[in-house]
């Protein structure tokens, strides 16, 4: 019998055997939806394809009982991210910065031992830091002894997952920094630091690497620890920071997996699915990701794109312990070339990696412009991937 979107993806992600193909997409830009849909919503743009749906829902909320409110300086919060949390101790300021290129904006930490400052600048397609927040070694203990940690609001989730219903799996993440962070330990470290510095220190100053990452992930740890009871389907962890095409083996057993295993635990004792997104190369590293106990991996990023995956190589070594998401080229298949080759791309990823079920086709990590009648030919090429 058919299946409904959320069944179908839930099937996968429990690495059990679903009618078909799963069929979705990561992370939907707006400038995408802008352009070539005329501003529809995510929901829209699911439906009007008819893919397996994702909806992300980031809610935080403050514990007023630890003197913690929301950032009344913060207005609408922006694309994946949830409500500031701050405290008459850490409080956040911004200004617009003058700039000809870049819409450029300078935040300022303030606490009672000093304030940090970073620099966010953003153009129609994407966001970035240019100047980082931790610019000394002695800035880590300020964000030790004041940065908060938001919790979830749990209710708003319920409500947002039972709104959504069947249509498909509601999706968060585990809290980033404020302003511009990401899931995983390293990776928000490397937001702060700057990947380069990171990798550096990790070999001059490993202890101070380690003090850092330990400040990550006790704000992470409270976020975690509060989930419980929020009817998320999947939290995302991770980050492409923690690639192989970036960092070591060495430094991911280091650096990452002790602290990156220890959340995912908690999310998972908490009653969460755990998916680890790593853009780019994950071959030399496949199964140390997987040993974290998560329940599913993405991004699969082919090397056409920057990343080194081989996917039924990848399917055969870690297939049975983890679900799978992603894989698709979409550089390549879904603009700049024919629908038959949109299709035969599909297939060629059913072919390597959806035998026994637990894989959920997706293009690896968002896009910016696409073709949208290759769209349809990649939903309508699941379709006909039946188990």
């Amino acid at each position: 019998m058919a299946m409904t979107s959320r069944e179908r993806l839930l099937a996968a992600l429990d690495r059990r055997v679903p009618d078909r193909l799963p069929a979705t997409a990561h992370h939907l830009m707006t400038y995408f939806l802008d352009k070539y849909m005329g501003g529809k919503t995510n929901r829209e743009f699911f439906d009007y394809f008819d893919l397996d749906a994702i909806h992300w829902v980031i809610a935080h909320k403050p514990d007023e009982s630890r003197g913690e409110y929301y950032d009344p300086s913060q207005g609408e919060p922006g694309f994946l991210e949830g409500r500031r949390v701050c405290t008459d101790n850490w409080r956040v300021e911004h200004e617009k910065i003058p700039d000809d290129r870049y819409d450029t904006t300078r935040y300022r930490f303030i606490t009672p031992k000093g304030t940090l400052t970073m620099v966010l600048q953003s153009n129609v397609h994407t966001a970035w830091i240019s100047e980082r927040l931790i610019k000394d070694k002695k800035d880590v203990d300020i964000l030790g002894e004041y940065l908060t940690a938001p919790k979830c609001d749990v209710d708003a989730v319920n409500e947002a997952a039972e709104e959504f219903g069947d249509r498909g799996i509601v999706r968060g993440n585990i809290c980033g920094f404020d302003v511009f962070g990401q899931a995983g330990c390293w990776q928000d470290a490397a937001c702060l630091v700057g990947i380069e510095r990171l990798i550096m220190e990790s070999y001059d100053d490993p202890a101070w690497v380690h003090e850092l990452l330990g400040v990550m992930f006790r704000r992470k740890k409270a976020f975690v620890q509060s989930l419980r009871g929020a009817h998320y389907d999947l939290m995302e962890h991770g980050g492409g920071d923690a690639s192989s095409t970036v960092i070591s083996p060495k430094i991911f057993d280091r650096f990452i997996a002790p602290y990156d295993a220890e959340l995912t635990r908690l999310a998972q004792e908490a009653g969460h699915r755990v998916v680890y997104h790593t853009c780019g190369g994950m071959m030399p590293i496949l199964e140390r990701i997987a040993a974290m106990g998560l329940d599913a991996m993405e991004t699969f990023t082919p090397p056409h794109m920057g990343g080194d995956t081989r996917l039924r190589e990848a399917k055969q070594r870690i297939g049975d312990k983890v679900c799978m998401i992603g894989g698709f080229d979409q550089v390549h298949h879904l603009r700049d070339c024919t629908p038959e080759e949109t299709r035969a791309a599909v297939r060629k990823c059913f072919g390597e990696a959806g035998a026994n079920g637990g894989y959920i086709l997706s293009p690896s990590d968002h896009f910016f412009d696409a073709d949208l009648e290759l769209i349809k030919a990649y939903a309508d090429e699941a379709k006909r991937c039946a188990y």
